[in-house]
């Protein structure tokens, strides 16, 4: 990822967002068409961008077991099929996740800092993360403050994010916007500029808890600051839409949209991710489907 240079952002310079553009752009990506042996290796690389995810009040140990097993093998069958890239958990089953993913390679992901709510005191949330960190998580995704944001608080939000990001230690950080709370393309743009010039290692648009969660022209918007921030510091920095991507056809829109945005640098999971608890199964049968010439039903896949 490279070290960050934290740096509070020059908001002044940030041109603002023609709403009309951006959408008319996002919606170009999904007339896009996709040739046979093209579409089996982009299904093939979206499985491995998955950030598998439960983040439910009924989560249990035999749940993240099941994940983590699924996760390492999408496919038992095709183990040419996967992995995913990481496991998204609560920090109390971070060290469940920790103990089936070792070895594989699957990275341990952690929701941290009172998620989804944010609506904790600054001392709870980093001892969250410091907890989940030595629990053996190898990513946070932290919220931020939204309330503080939208009351025009922009450099506290900033230095909440420094301080969350020191807390990581090596781990690194996921922000997330919560973009269907920020209202408008252009608080999307500047919550974007904050989290990156904090030191974020990713930008996510979504906990998956409200909405609307991730779309295409929001993430658009993120995915061309991103450019700009590259542009201007030569730090690359991740991008995570979560929520609200729950069909391989989508998913593939937002994988044309990401080359055609940023290059084919970015078409790995170092660098970009789904944040989907639904998405896997519809990959995996789109998968059979492309293998076979017909669908399997989805009855054949576990229901995670």
């Amino acid at each position: 990822m490279g070290v960050p240079t934290i740096e509070f952002p020059d908001l002044k310079s940030i041109p603002p967002i023609d709403q009309v553009g951006v959408e008319e752009r996002a919606a170009r990506f999904q007339t896009r068409s996709i040739k046979a042996e093209t579409k089996m290796s982009a299904l093939r690389l979206a499985v491995t961008m998955l950030d598998v995810t439960t983040l439910e009040g009924a989560d249990s140990v035999g749940k993240v077991r099941q994940m983590c097993a699924k996760a390492m093998r999408p496919l038992p069958e095709d183990p040419s099929v996967g992995p995913a890239a990481a496991v998204c958990v609560y920090p109390s089953l971070v060290r469940v996740a920790a103990e089936e993913l070792a070895g594989s390679g699957v990275k341990v992901a952690s929701v941290a800092t009172a998620f989804p709510s944010g609506q904790a005191r600054m001392k709870e949330r980093l001892a969250e993360i410091r907890y989940a960190v030595a629990e053996g998580a190898d990513e946070i995704d932290m919220v931020i403050s939204r309330g503080k944001f939208l009351s025009g608080q922009y450099r506290a939000v900033f230095e909440e994010i420094v301080r969350c990001k020191e807390a990581c230690g090596k781990a690194h950080l996921k922000v997330i916007l919560e973009t269907g709370e920020l209202r408008t393309y252009d608080n999307v743009r500047i919550a974007s500029e904050l989290a990156m010039g904090a030191g974020a290692d990713f930008i996510k648009t979504s906990t998956g808890k409200v909405q609307p969660a991730a779309t295409l022209p929001v993430t658009l918007v993120m995915l061309e600051a991103i450019q700009d921030y590259v542009d201007r510091t030569g730090r690359k920095v991740g991008m995570k839409p979560a929520g609200g991507v729950s069909t391989a056809k989508l998913a593939l829109q937002y994988l044309v949209m990401v080359k055609e945005t940023l290059g084919d640098a970015w078409l790995s999971n170092e660098w970009f991710r789904f944040g989907a608890s639904s998405l896997t199964n519809d990959l995996l049968m789109q998968i059979r489907k492309q293998q076979s010439g017909r669908y399997q039903s989805g009855d054949y896949f576990s229901k995670d």
